[in-house]
């Protein structure tokens, strides 16, 4: 992760899919996607990027390489891939900038969107159990590439549908192995969970304040230890660009509950339903906001 730097920006992961054209489009349909991606976060000045996930969306783009789904549906044993999932884009990224953030969804949020038709499952939660192995396997690949942070998107658990103590066994096994800096991302409302993501065995954990002054005071009270914070200070539900002095306050509420030293800048959530105007104008406004910020402490 980005050393000695007070309040580092970064993001929480999907970024809007530029698709290539022409004769590149055949070979490779995504490369435009992926270059585009990533030189706008370096433009926009993010300290650790990401591959902009530009290959679908968090959940298909996983279940459509792992052995045992089908579709939407699990219809045989879930065992860890062969081959890396998402490697070769996090390479690229790294080929462009040091410091990058690797991101896989979180098998809660994936067991939770498909549909059993085995009977070698009883229950989500068997299916979570083999998903986190799965994905421990693809997030050491990761770590080997050299990433700064590695991220496990839950959205899931604000919603009060998974099982807190299920999920947690399954952060444990996908990041018992990992010397990298990890996290876990969950956005919506976390009152009712927060107490639960405080023992997730995360370093981080990033979760939505931009507009939701329940977040904040949910997690004003409470004690985080060595855990640090993902600030999400951007709105990405909102269609227009927000402004920098707008960014620059929330960051500085932040500031104010949890010290700067505690926090990483970011969106509260992923930008890919943006246009890439829009996508790259909030990046760039959050990153002048915190080094306002920044230089006024």
């Amino acid at each position: 992760m980005t050393a000695n730097k007070i309040l580092p920006t970064t993001v929480v992961g999907s970024y809007p899919a530029v698709r290539s054209k022409g004769l590149k489009s055949l070979f490779n349909p995504y490369a435009s996607s992926l270059e585009t991606a990533v030189g706008d976060q370096i433009k926009a000045g993010v300290d650790i990027i990401s591959t902009g996930q530009v290959r679908g969306d968090m959940i298909t783009s996983l279940t459509s390489q792992i052995p045992g789904i089908r579709d939407q549906s699990i219809i045989g044993t879930l065992k860890p891939t062969q081959s890396a999932m998402t490697v070769d884009d996090t390479k690229y990224a790294l080929s462009r900038h040091s410091q990058v953030k690797a991101m896989l969804a979180g098998p809660s949020t994936i067991a939770h969107a498909l549909k059993i038709d085995t009977p070698l499952y009883r229950n989500r939660d068997e299916v979570i159990t083999d998903l986190a192995k799965v994905l421990a396997a693809e997030a050491l690949r990761l770590q080997d590439t050299g990433i700064s942070i590695f991220q496990i998107d839950e959205p899931i658990l604000s919603t009060g549908i998974a099982d807190m103590n299920t999920a947690q066994a399954a952060v444990r096994e996908i990041t018992k192995n990992l010397k990298v800096t990890t996290c876990i991302h969950v956005c919506g409302d976390i009152d009712g969970v927060i107490d639960s993501l405080l023992k997730m065995p995360v370093d981080i954990i990033d979760l939505e304040f931009s507009c939701n002054e329940k977040n904040l005071e949910c997690v004003g009270r409470k004690e985080f230890g060595d855990k640090r914070i993902g600030f999400g200070a951007v709105d990405s539900t909102d269609t227009s660009i927000d402004s920098v002095e707008a960014i620059k306050s929330r960051i500085e509420k932040g500031v104010e509950l949890f010290g700067a030293e505690k926090l990483l800048i970011d969106p509260d959530c992923g930008l890919r339903m943006h246009t890439r105007e829009t996508a790259f104008g909030k990046l760039s406004n959050m990153c002048a906001a915190a080094d306002e910020v920044r230089k006024e402490l």
